[in-house]
């Protein structure tokens, strides 16, 4: 009976251990959601627009147009960089949760290889 029960348990290590290698290659995977598609084409169309306003119809003078372009351009750096920084800090969190988890096993499993061993010790000795 007992026997049985260290199995089961040992098969449930092993299916959480899959479960957690699938996790680990799934976090570096990138999504773009719509939002943020759109974002970008905001952007980029803010960006040519000033270029355009500036260089070809002389709506506004081309130094500003410039200057437009420049700090629309590192607004979005410093969104990018923000946006990697919630990624970053999530695999952390992640990383960190997991590894607490496979030590929390591997102690687990470690107990139930010690009686594992020493049930068939005791078996052997009978």
């Amino acid at each position: 009976m007992e026997q049985k029960f260290l199995e089961h348990e040992m098969e449930n290590y092993k299916k959480e251990q899959e479960k957690i290698k699938k996790l680990i290659g799934s976090i570096g995977a990138t999504h773009s959601s719509r939002n943020h598609k759109i974002f970008n084409g905001l952007f980029l169309t803010l960006v040519v627009l000033s270029f355009f306003a500036g260089g070809v119809l002389h709506y506004i003078p081309f130094n500003l147009s410039i200057e437009l372009g420049v700090l629309l351009v590192s607004i979005k750096i410093a969104w990018m960089i923000h946006e990697q920084q919630k990624v970053n800090h999530f695999q952390f969190w992640i990383l960190n949760s997991i590894e607490l988890r496979l030590n929390s096993l591997q102690t687990n499993f470690r107990k139930m290889d010690k009686e594992l061993k020493r049930q068939g010790e005791e078996r052997n000795s009978d």
